[in-house]
């Protein structure tokens, strides 16, 4: 694959990315976890799906308070399997989730079926919202910018659509994080390296594609945790001489590794 320098964006890709590449890869592998062993659209699956994400991306709860938006009206861009969303639910917001992929959506809604929690779920086009104006007081969107042809689109999007002092909670992969070192200098694999689309974003390069908002805060964050579903010499050197040394060197000096960019936007 070749790196393509296209405006703020570093963009990966083997071909012109179109939406229904996007479409059907998410239609693929949306359920693709390692971690499960319960077959998709099981309790069991969203439960071990939803533990494994948390105990990885265990900062995310410290981070954005779930339970912050009580009788708000909060839509996620890229739902996924709901794990999120669900969160939102129980803590009173009043949630719609949105994604590409038509078994995302099936999967989500037997989520929170299973949960008995309430929200709306719609085949839907993040870089094209079929929602009118100023219709949404938060706008969660995890991970999902990096995988759409248009990531500026998609931003633009989102601002649309939130009411005049709405929250957007937008986050990506971050271009000069320790994984990407990692899997430059010893092969370790990362998400989804085959999607017909991946961006990735410098912080001053995310912060320029969010200048349309009247406030932007930017939080780089996951940093190494002993990981569950690599083995061989590979997987023991990665716990035992990187995520301890990794995490005992001082936050504030290693801050602008971490794979992830959360950013905290107001309109």
């Amino acid at each position: 694959m070749s790196v393509v320098r296209r405006g703020a964006i570093d963009k990966i890709s083997a071909s012109v990315p179109t939406l229904d590449a996007v479409k059907e890869y998410w239609e693929q592998h949306v359920h693709d976890w390692k971690i499960a062993t319960h077959a998709p659209g099981t309790p069991e699956f969203f439960a071990e799906t939803e533990a494994y994400r948390f105990e990885k991306l265990h900062y995310l709860p410290l981070l954005v308070d779930f339970g912050a938006y009580a009788d708000k009206r909060l839509l996620e861009v890229g739902c996924g399997l709901g794990n999120d969303l669900a969160r939102f639910a129980r803590g009173g917001a009043i949630v719609t989730g949105i994604d590409i992929a038509p078994n995302a959506i099936a999967l989500a809604t037997a989520n929170f079926s299973q949960r008995g929690l309430q929200g709306e779920f719609r085949i839907m086009n993040g870089e094209a919202l079929d929602f009118p104006d100023n219709s949404f007081d938060v706008v969660y969107c995890h991970t999902v910018l990096q995988f759409t042809p248009d990531p500026a689109r998609m931003i633009a999007e989102i601002r649309r659509i939130l009411r005049p002092g709405g929250q957007a909670i937008l986050i990506t992969v971050n271009s000069r994080s320790w994984l990407f070192f990692l899997q430059k200098m010893m092969k370790v694999e990362i998400d989804y390296p085959d999607a017909p689309v991946f961006h990735r974003f410098t912080i001053a390069q995310f912060r320029e594609l969010l200048s349309p908002f009247s406030s932007i805060t930017i939080v780089p964050e996951r940093f190494p945790v002993a990981t569950k579903i690599h083995s061989g010499l590979k997987g023991r050197l990665f716990n035992s001489c990187f995520v301890g040394p990794f995490n005992a060197l001082p936050r504030a000096l290693v801050r602008p590794l971490g794979h992830h960019l959360i950013a905290f936007c107001c309109k």
